[in-house]
């Protein structure tokens, strides 16, 4: 049913806000909706959104990374982009009260993806993780943790390499192998020692 007041075009593009957020427990792009919603451009988009904002429907902050949310809807929770998972400088377990300032942006996502927990994001970079789904440039949430299951996809840094990298886990006789998820990359294995686990990956945005 259309909201009083609401034109039908802005009322289709709240009702694809609605049904993007339920389905992936993030909130749209502007490009999203252009392409979602059938219309011309980004700034016919900004024009709606503008409207919607002013009549209450819609909270955003245009400073922040998929902001939009709708009035009424579900809690949605501010999560860090703490940077890129690539070979580099090593990625801390951060403290909560530290994310803030360390945080490059941050997305504004439900609880539902976050699942109730303190999470941060990372930007993948490489495709070592391919065939789990997990392409260049997509985001993925992780849950600090030291520890993580075989199996588990985690961060971790190598010591020695002074690299962190992003694979799943698995612990044989006396070495840990770090598993990529793409036939064309080898697995990689390392000392115990050498391994230190910074966080499990509990979400993914994936990049359209």
């Amino acid at each position: 049913m259309r909201k009083p007041g609401v034109s039908e075009t802005r009322d289709r593009v709240l009702q694809f806000i609605h049904d993007f957020i339920d389905d992936r427990g993030y909130a749209p792009t502007v490009r999203d909706i252009v392409k979602g919603c059938h219309l011309s451009s980004t700034a016919v988009v900004q024009h709606h959104l503008k409207i919607l904002e002013r009549q209450g429907h819609l909270r955003r902050d245009p400073q922040v990374f998929r902001s939009i949310q709708l009035v009424g809807k579900r809690n949605i929770i501010p999560v860090p982009l703490l940077g890129n998972i690539a070979a580099g400088k090593p990625i801390p377990v951060p403290r909560s009260e530290t994310w803030r300032n360390e945080a490059l942006e941050t997305l504004d996502l439900t609880e539902e993806l976050t699942k109730g927990k303190e999470v941060y994001a990372l930007k993948v970079k490489g495709v070592s993780m391919i065939d789990a789904l997990v392409d260049d440039g997509d985001i993925i949430l992780i849950q600090p943790t030291s520890t993580a299951d075989d199996g588990d996809m985690v961060v971790v840094w190598l010591k020695q390499e002074q690299e962190v990298t992003l694979k799943r886990i698995y612990r044989e006789s006396g070495k840990i192998r770090l598993q990529p998820a793409n036939t064309l990359i080898e697995p990689i294995y390392h000392k115990p020692d050498n391994v230190e686990i910074q966080g499990k990956v509990i979400g993914i945005i994936r990049k359209l």
